[in-house]
């Protein structure tokens, strides 16, 4: 039932997406798949709260929230949607948050819930990084399709260890923006190719500190270098890589800025 919802809610925000002009086909379409998009979220809280992870519980929630205003001011877009504030055109900031959100979902849903890509991308995730840790004079032996092993010590490869989360999120937000091909290349290969393979020297890392014991027991190594380390190099890498994508594109930043004015007008109004 939820992989039906996202693909109804991903398939109108593509739609959307293409039908050139401001045609009012084109907002209600978008308001639409923002309005599925919203519900997806908020179908997933109750597996998040149950398991304990309220962190996503509040994500989720504030996702559906995002989405849900986004669906109203497009179908309302008549009456909801200003012109500009503070010399940022809100329409296009919508427009174009449409197609960050078509492009990213797809290419991340695509590998989440079709079981064989699914199986496609961890299995080569899994192959390279056998491949990188031995150009490394590394020994990491792959026992499956999914897993590998390090002096007798196993550890499973899963779609959360390929970064397609962060590639689909560059990729929709940099197919979103409309320029120049020149800059577009450019911020396309200074963040996807460089994620993936800064997660392929990721995982290398945590097997490796895993296996060979770097940070003591088993299961300490394993979590200070893939929870604390690991996930720690990430969050800057991703933060360097952003602001250089942003420096590139800063209709991205204009894109933010407009749906965040958009947020505040409508407070501040309300109060």
């Amino acid at each position: 039932m939820l992989g039906n919802t996202i693909w109804l809610a991903l398939g109108l925000l593509v739609i959307a997406s293409f039908i050139p002009g401001p045609k009012k086909s084109k907002y209600y379409l978008a308001g639409l798949g923002w309005g599925v998009l919203a519900v997806y979220w908020i179908s997933l809280s109750p597996y998040y709260y149950s398991v304990g992870d309220y962190v996503n519980v509040i994500l989720t929630l504030l996702a559906a929230f995002v989405s849900f205003f986004i669906s109203y001011t497009f179908i309302r877009q008549d009456k909801t949607i200003p012109g500009e504030i503070n010399g940022i055109d809100i329409t296009t900031s919508l427009l174009m948050a449409t197609t960050a959100a078509a492009i990213g979902g797809i290419s991340y849903f695509i590998f989440s819930e079709i079981p064989k890509m699914n199986q496609w991308l961890i299995s080569t995730v899994t192959d390279q990084t056998v491949w990188l840790a031995s150009a490394l004079g590394l020994m990491v032996t792959r026992m499956d399709w999914n897993l590998v092993a390090v002096n007798g010590y196993r550890v499973e490869i899963i779609l959360a260890c390929t970064a397609i989360e962060s590639i689909a999120l560059f990729f929709g937000l940099i197919a979103s923006v409309r320029a120049p091909f020149k800059r577009l290349a450019f911020a396309f290969f200074i963040s996807v190719p460089v994620i993936y393979f800064l997660n392929l020297l990721r995982n290398v890392f945590v097997v490796n500190a895993y296996g060979m014991l770097w940070f003591g027991d088993p299961q300490t190594s394993f979590y200070i270098a893939h929870t604390v380390i690991a996930k720690g190099g990430s969050l800057i890498a991703l933060f360097v890589i952003s602001y250089a994508v942003l420096k590139i594109l800063p209709e991205i930043l204009d894109m933010i800025g407009g749906i965040v004015n958009l947020l505040g007008g409508i407070f501040k109004n309300a109060g």
